[in-house]
């Protein structure tokens, strides 16, 4: 009597599990591998779509725009429209510090220098201080966007602010940014600061030095007065640099170099006060603050 061959499948599987293999249990296997690689790839196609970065998935899914709520008419590769892009407007008061141009309500605090109090206390470690606008209104929504959101396609156009608080006239030899710590860092993806530096320093073709290292987390400075936030940072930043690890003086990086310090936001300077003190330990000749806004501390009625 002539045997009858096996079905197809029986054999192959046969051939992959062993010629003893019983057809139901290769059948659950069968199943379980289909369930198994149906996960896997769901699992993938969902980390990809994750890993898009904003930009990019804005700009096939307009939304509305985050801060006037209205929709958006245009792809676009942040979720703002065009008008409240442009509203920002560039610091203005009657009267500012000449050195770290804080804004103040009357000459009352200056001397006849136009200098503060605190900088003539030499409360400020940077020789001289700069900010594009208030951090407040529409202003202060771009930047949470961008540091809290991760909408890093908006820092091209922080930056841009920012170079108009700049002097045209102004030469600088680098651009430091202030350092994260690495836990925020982390925490955060990037660090805001870091990347204004990087399209400032493309606009003005000097380097980027990453030239500081935040070597220890510090507790918020919200709520802190000055002096609590200079003691909060006094310390925190040291330079990173393998020159001053082998035993020399200085930084040659930093050597008699203008040094041009990038930050977000300015509240009273403590913070980039002790950036600016580790850089001139390093070496810098000169080193100027410039941040895209600052905290309007005025006293007003």
């Amino acid at each position: 009597m002539t045997s009858i061959p096996p079905p197809p499948y029986t054999h192959n599987l046969e051939s992959l599990h062993g010629t003893h293999a019983q057809p139901a249990r290769t059948r659950r296997n069968v199943r379980r591998c289909a369930f198994s690689s149906y996960v896997l790839a769901r699992t993938a196609a969902f980390n990809l779509v994750r890993g898009i970065p904003h930009g990019i998935f804005s700009l096939f899914f307009p939304d509305d725009c985050r801060i006037c709520k209205r929709a958006l008419t245009e792809w676009t590769r942040v979720p703002v429209c065009e008008a409240c892009l442009n509203s920002p407007v560039p610091l203005d008061a009657e009267y500012f510090c000449a050195v770290c141009n804080t804004p103040f309500i009357n000459a009352y605090p200056l001397d006849e220098k136009g200098v503060c109090a605190a900088c003539r206390a030499g409360l400020r470690g940077f020789d001289h201080a700069a900010s594009f606008g208030l951090y407040e209104g529409p202003l202060r929504s771009l930047i949470h966007l961008y540091k809290y959101s991760g909408m890093k396609p908006l820092g091209r156009t922080l930056a841009a602010y920012m170079e108009r608080a700049l002097s045209i006239d102004e030469r600088y030899d680098a651009v430091v940014p202030v350092p994260l710590h690495w836990r925020r860092q982390w925490d955060r993806g990037f660090n805001q600061a870091e990347l204004l530096a990087r399209h400032i320093a493309k606009r003005r073709g000097i380097p980027v030095l990453d030239a500081l290292r935040r070597k220890r987390a510090t507790a918020t400075q919200a709520g802190l007065a000055g002096a609590g936030r200079r003691r909060n940072v006094a310390g925190a930043f040291v330079l990173r640099s393998n020159a001053l690890r082998s035993g020399a003086k200085h930084d040659p990086r930093l050597t008699g170099r203008k040094i041009l310090l990038i930050d977000d936001v300015m509240t009273t300077g403590a913070t980039a006060s002790a950036c600016a003190s580790a850089l001139k330990r390093g070496g810098a000749m000169s080193v100027s603050l410039l941040t895209l806004a600052r905290v309007d501390r005025r006293w007003r009625p």
